[in-house]
């Protein structure tokens, strides 16, 4: 298997992560009036945008400790890495939904299938750089049995099915899941420089 230089895949990743971050810079919009009350209407737009910055900042974060440690890349790794930035690009759509339509079912299930998706595409990511590196490498030593990881898949799911019941149930779980990330991947940091 050709193993390739990693700049590429980094640059690549990081400009998209901008461009995303951008598009829902934009949906903030101007308040119309002078005083606080003209806020009020636009907060469920603005804690949206918190929380959608939040996991992109998460993401790009753990990617970029995810990388670093890669020695070199292939094609199974690129390919990995454009569906994680294909979830990670839709998390602008759902998050202008969700802000505008303040909520709902749907709007925070579909949310959470986006989280989720966008999850498991991170974890198709680590497995292969694992699988490029091997099985003995430090990296997937540092990774291990990756907990954080399954316990975030299962608090997507969860959330998903709950939003139709108990919305509130699900933002928990959305905010807990950042939370549990908000520190990057200490198992990662660890590694020797590559």
């Amino acid at each position: 298997m050709r193993l390739l230089p990693k700049n590429r895949l980094e640059s690549f990743s990081d400009g998209v992560i901008a461009i995303i971050i951008t598009i829902m810079v934009l949906e903030l919009k101007t308040p119309q009036g002078n005083d606080l009350d003209a806020l009020k209407p636009l907060l469920p737009v603005f804690l949206s945008y918190v929380m959608s910055f939040l996991y992109i900042a998460i993401y790009w974060n753990n990617h970029h400790h995810l990388i670093h440690a890669t020695k070199r890349i292939n094609g199974s790794i690129m390919w990995a890495n454009t569906h994680l930035l294909f979830w990670l690009s839709l998390i602008p759509f759902i998050t202008g939904w969700i802000g505008h339509s303040r909520g709902g079912p749907w709007p925070t299930a579909l949310y959470g299938l986006v989280l989720l998706m966008a999850a498991m595409a991170y974890t198709i990511l680590q497995n292969a750089i694992v699988a490029a590196q091997g099985k003995d490498s430090h990296l997937a030593a540092a990774l291990g049995s990756d907990w954080k990881g399954k316990l975030s898949l299962a608090s997507y799911l969860a959330a998903i099915i709950v939003a139709f019941r108990h919305q509130w149930l699900a933002d928990t779980l959305y905010v807990f899941v950042a939370l549990l990330w908000l520190i990057p991947d200490r198992r990662i940091e660890r590694l020797p420089d590559i």
